[in-house]
């Protein structure tokens, strides 16, 4: 699926990225290590962590994008790594849960 139906079909605000990015499933966590463990290559990341750290995790498991919830600022440096690494940023005032049931609705 293209992250550009999931950005329109939540109307996630753009931070950064292409919206033709292609993703395969999404993977939820706050928690770093955890997604370092469990997600999978080609994952939208659904998380509040809106630093560097997080693009380091989703370059390593190969995530296309990342999707900011509670509309969290996001620092400048976050969003020059996630260029570095052609990784999307996008953000959504909803939270978590309401992103991951939508996309999981929206793979299904």
């Amino acid at each position: 699926m293209q992250i550009s139906d999931v950005q329109s079909a939540l109307e996630l605000e753009i931070i950064s990225g292409t919206p033709e990015t292609t993703i395969s499933g999404g993977y939820t966590s706050d928690l770093l290590s955890d997604v370092m463990a469990h997600a999978e290559e080609g994952d939208v990341l659904i998380t509040i962590q809106a630093h560097n750290n997080t693009v380091a995790v989703a370059s390593h498991v190969e995530s296309p994008a990342i999707i900011i919830c509670n509309d969290r600022p996001i620092a400048e440096g976050m969003i020059e790594a996630a260029q570095e690494h052609d990784i999307a940023i996008f953000r959504t005032s909803l939270n978590q849960f309401e992103v991951s049931g939508r996309l999981h609705a929206l793979l299904e």
